[in-house]
């Protein structure tokens, strides 16, 4: 019973495939050349290859599947005009009518000269920029110019103007004469005045004859004197008083006579003026010496 049951079903599917009938159909049945369409295809058991639907001046581009309804789906085009018929069997054919593109109408267009060239006017920053950049090639040329000819003087391209240090004994004077515009002696003010006093002439001997003395008591800068180039008895005695006048305004809180005061300030001016012309002396001397020894 179940082998007749069987062999009934297998029958009737038969029947229905055979009776079955496949339906190709096209979006369009008329393109113009290059355009695409599509070509679906139901009703058939096996699906067409794209090789199959390229002929006769029919090209197939992609394929899809619907494979729930059975249906194919076959992108196609064509380049020649024409009417094309894709075959899909000895029976079943279908068409596929291709324009060409509609061309121009060259005999009633109106056809017009080429327009002349526009002339368009600079603006502004165009013609500053082109400004700045002849003033840059100048500003690069001289440079350079100038700099070749410092070469070949043999000079430095760049010259800076440096200020000559102001020699020891001139700023030591300088400083006394400040000193004494101040007044501070008449002001009251003593430890200030014979501070500032001893300072001028302590750095004039630390600077101008390498003597220490900002660094030495009194009695040890006297000592440094007692060896030094510049040592006379008067300047000794000048030195001395100066710095034995300090101390005791500074540590004794003695107040000297208004005329001590003032000798204390011409004292410090003559011993820094006869060190500078000592000085000045042995400058002119070891000069001296050295022309008379290049001249051997």
């Amino acid at each position: 019973m179940m082998k007749r049951v069987s062999l009934f079903l297998v029958v009737l599917t038969i029947g229905m495939l055979a009776s079955a009938q496949a339906v190709y159909q096209l979006d369009s049945n008329n393109i113009t050349i290059g355009d695409q369409v599509t070509l679906t295809i139901s009703g058939e058991s096996n699906y067409r290859t794209m090789e199959e639907l390229s002929q006769n001046g029919v090209l197939a581009l992609k394929q899809t599947y619907d494979s729930v309804n059975h249906l194919q789906f076959t992108t196609i085009t064509s380049f020649d005009e024409g009417e094309h018929s894709i075959k899909f069997g000895d029976e079943d054919s279908i068409v596929l009518a291709v324009n060409d593109v509609e061309g121009v109408d060259t005999v009633n267009i109106e056809v017009k000269d080429i327009a002349d060239i526009i002339k368009v006017r600079y603006t502004f920053w165009e013609i500053f920029r082109w400004i700045l950049l002849g003033l840059a090639v100048v500003a690069v040329v001289v440079a350079i110019v100038y700099v070749i000819k410092r070469l070949k003087a043999h000079k430095p391209i760049i010259e800076l103007h440096v200020e000559p240090p102001i020699p020891p004994d001139t700023r030591a004077l300088n400083a006394l004469e400040e000193l004494r515009r101040k007044e501070l002696w008449q002001a009251g003010k003593l430890k200030e005045y014979y501070t500032d006093l001893t300072d001028i002439v302590r750095n004039y001997l630390e600077e101008a004859w390498d003597i220490p003395s900002t660094d030495m008591t009194s009695d040890e800068t006297l000592e440094a004197f007692a060896s030094c180039k510049a040592y006379s008895e008067t300047n000794d005695t000048k030195l001395r008083q100066i710095l034995k006048t300090a101390d005791m305004v500074k540590f004794a809180k003695s107040e000297p006579l208004p005329n001590e005061h003032t000798q204390a300030m011409n004292y410090a001016t003559e011993f820094v003026v006869s060190l500078s012309e000592l000085s000045s002396q042995q400058a002119a001397t070891n000069s001296q010496a050295s022309a008379n020894s290049n001249e051997q």
